[in-house]
């Protein structure tokens, strides 16, 4: 741990604790608003106090997640239409368990908080005190004069007094982070929405998901039908229609015949690879035959970018899970090469005993934006389709790194031909 990012916790932390005296002070007014309810009273109070508290809590779920990386899931939006009446909305709000969450975060917070948050600044301030103060006065207090374990009565014990000091000061940013992670875990488990919130929003993800996997499957099945349509289709159509004026001239004019058969020979050739063409575009057969691996090596053969893959994959992957991947993989790659301007590209693939994970960094002018553009947004709905996830950092300047992750088991022993290894592309 650096020093910068340890008194950055020991600042963070001493924000956090005036901020429970805040918490403190309005779950007191939310208190008296339940208390004055019989009154009539806290009906009125009930709502703009519910809605301070709430503002409060979810500043504290902001830094839980800004500070120390601790997601915590937010709650349902508290009943506060002003259409109702000032019971009714009392009512609503005294029936949202979010509600009760809030004011129990807003109890215990500022009092088992509050001591845990204190525990740098004491120690720092007990230490600034030893190597600051004590060496002014212990002349002054004489043998009674005590700093920790240490009666400070001559220079020597002064000089000790000071060093111990400096270990406090430290002792103090050293444990600053650990104790804001702490802080940070303990406000996740109060303040973290209520299950049945949780339950009915991973329903309408997967509603959410399943809808858009089915409309990508049907356009995926329109492009289909419109490829071979205009490719194959048409070109069969034509080789058919070219047998048909070859038969007629055979007898009569052979030379003529020799050459529409010639042209038969030519559009077969191209029917035949527009359809390879599709088959690549629907599952490639590297991927069917050798895996997620070889399939993303394949293709960083035929991009004009220096790309760098390194397989982490223990086995195979189930192969939808592989064709999400690749087809995915294959998006963030023509987009470093289309809109980043990237030179270089690194492709890290690995399994991490419940999810496949993926990380594609590149050097480019950054700035991508999954709400501006339909390549990254369409990643995102494969992914969905899934539970997977997509995690995009791409400040302006570069570099964009990008990471997948798929929950997925191993499905079968590797048969990528260099699995473990860094590659890269010529």
């Amino acid at each position: 741990m650096n020093r910068r990012a340890g008194w950055q916790a020991v600042g963070r932390c001493w924000v956090w604790f005036w901020f429970t005296l805040a918490e403190s002070a309005v779950g007191t007014v939310v208190v008296v608003a339940v208390l004055l309810l019989p009154t009539g009273l806290g009906f009125r109070l009930m709502p703009r106090a519910a809605m301070a508290l709430r503002r409060l809590s979810d500043r504290a779920r902001g830094w839980c997640h800004d500070w120390s990386g601790v997601a915590v899931s937010q709650p349902a939006p508290l009943p506060t239409d002003p259409a109702l009446s000032a019971r009714s909305r009392g009512r609503a709000i005294l029936a949202d368990e979010g509600f009760w969450r809030d004011l129990r975060w807003a109890t215990l917070t500022p009092l088992l908080g509050g001591l845990l948050l204190s525990v740098p600044g004491c120690l720092i301030g007990y230490g600034a005190f030893g190597v600051l103060v004590q060496p002014l006065i212990w002349q002054a207090l004489g043998d009674g004069n005590w700093y920790a374990f240490i009666p400070v009565v001559d220079t020597v014990t002064a000089i000790a007094a000071v060093l111990l000091g400096l270990g406090f000061i430290a002792s103090g940013v050293w444990c600053a982070p650990a104790v804001l992670g702490l802080h940070a875990r303990w406000n996740g488990r109060l303040l973290a929405a209520p299950r049945s919130v949780e339950l009915a929003r991973r329903v309408e993800q997967l509603a959410d998901s399943r809808a858009e996997a089915l409309d990508a499957q049907a356009a995926e099945l329109r492009r289909i039908e419109r490829d071979l349509h205009d490719g194959a289709q048409a070109r069969l159509v034509a080789l058919g229609m070219t047998v048909d004026n070859a038969t007629r001239v055979l007898e009569s004019d052979p030379d003529t015949a020799r050459r529409l058969l010639r042209q038969v020979r030519e559009t077969s050739m191209c029917a035949l690879a527009d359809l390879r063409d599709l088959v690549h575009g629907i599952h490639p057969p590297v991927l069917a035959d050798r895996g997620l691996g070889d399939a993303v090596r394949s293709v960083a053969l035929d991009s004009p970018l220096d790309i760098t893959v390194d397989v982490r994959l223990p086995g195979r992957l189930p192969l939808p899970v592989e064709s999400a991947a690749y087809f995915a993989v294959n998006e963030l790659l023509t987009n470093a090469t289309k809109h980043a301007g990237a030179r270089t590209v690194a492709v890290t693939l690995a399994h991490n005993g419940h999810a496949l994970r993926v990380t594609a960094r590149d050097d480019g002018r950054g700035g991508a934006d999954p709400t501006r553009g339909t390549g990254l947004r369409g990643v995102e709905r494969r992914l969905a389709a899934f539970d997977g996830t997509l995690a995009l950092h791409s400040p302006l300047g570069g570099p964009t790194t990008a990471t997948l992750e798929i929950p997925c088991a191993l499905s079968s022993p590797k048969t990528s031909s260099s699995s473990g290894t860094d590659w890269s592309a010529p």
